[in-house]
């Protein structure tokens, strides 16, 4: 790859969440707990969802998409935070830097789209019951899937379009246990101001619009769903409920950063590992714990799994 052939730097240095050796090995032991709870989570979704024919229907298929872009999010950079507590200093590449930016962004910009599909499959089947299955057929659902790869990968190279051949000749220190966009522009030798504002534009208050919308969408469904007061209204509040808690677990974190790209605050750091960490984990924490036909449908699941493996090492 020949991103960095204006750079002087070949490689930057993160200087992660401590630098207490002690502080770290606590890191270790507890990041380590909260990835791998997070991707067996979220893959048990992904396989119960798959394999059980009751959730064959248009609001498990998108949730089941999001815990797969959930995965993909926890894993782009906390592997290697998890390795670097070992490491000293943490080093990583031009080329590795660039590559976590793009996955962070597409991976972010896949996410907005996803839980906007969310929102309009509950809008659909609280305001609009009748319709559901017309409406949330499985070419529309396939294609609002594929619409969110398309936005993510355009709104990651975009993000990359002039970073990349950005000039860096020194500091190198990122202030972070991740390249993020907003941390790595600050080191070029030129001056990112256009860059900062384009970034706003693009990133920050996309994710305000975005969330401002999912706020009125959801709203509109509340009201919707307070007019009635059958018990499948109960269970449809309650999953709204759940969805937006995710939106704004999700937004929160990414709104306050990329708003504010000219400024640090100390609370950065603890929101980068909230969006990119802790929110892939709530996620199926969510959603399995509030809805019952995931629980009983995971619980199945495990016992199939379990007796088979029985079954296979019997002699």
């Amino acid at each position: 790859m020949a991103w960095n052939n204006q750079s002087v730097i070949t490689e930057f240095i993160l200087q992660g969440l401590s630098s207490s050796w002690e502080l770290q090995m606590v890191y270790f032991l507890f990041f380590s707990v909260v990835y791998a709870a997070t991707v067996l989570g979220n893959l048990l979704i992904v396989l119960t969802i798959v394999s059980e024919r009751r959730l064959h229907s248009p609001m498990y298929f998108l949730l089941g998409n999001l815990s797969f872009i959930d995965m993909s999010l926890a894993s782009f950079a906390t592997p290697k935070m998890i390795a670097d507590f070992f490491r000293e200093p943490k080093v990583i590449s031009f080329d590795g830097c660039i590559t976590q930016i793009f996955f962070l962004h597409l991976l972010g910009g896949v996410e907005i789209v996803l839980l906007i599909s969310m929102s309009f499959d509950r809008y659909v089947a609280i305001c609009k019951p009748l319709r559901y299955l017309t409406i949330m057929n499985r070419r529309v659902c396939l294609g609002l899937v594929t619409l969110s790869w398309i936005v993510g990968i355009f709104h990651a190279m975009s993000q990359l379009a002039f970073t990349v051949n950005l000039p860096f000749c020194g500091p190198n220190e990122v202030d972070s246990f991740f390249c993020d966009l907003p941390l790595v522009i600050k080191l070029a030798c030129v001056d990112t101001f256009i860059l900062g504002v384009f970034m706003i534009s693009t990133s920050g208050m996309i994710a305000l619009v975005c969330f401002i919308l999912l706020v009125i969408s959801y709203s509109v469904i509340l009201v919707t769903v307070r007019q009635r007061s059958s018990g499948g209204s109960s269970k449809a509040l309650s999953t709204c409920s759940a969805h937006f808690t995710v939106v704004t677990l999700f937004f929160g974190p990414c709104i306050f950063i990329y708003v504010w790209p000219f400024t640090n605050f100390p609370i950065d750091k603890v929101l980068s590992v909230f969006y990119t960490i802790f929110t892939p984990l709530l996620n199926p924490v969510i959603y399995t714990l509030r809805n019952k036909d995931v629980k009983d449908s995971m619980r199945k699941f495990s016992s199939r799994v379990l007796k088979s493996s029985k079954i296979d090492h019997s002699p």
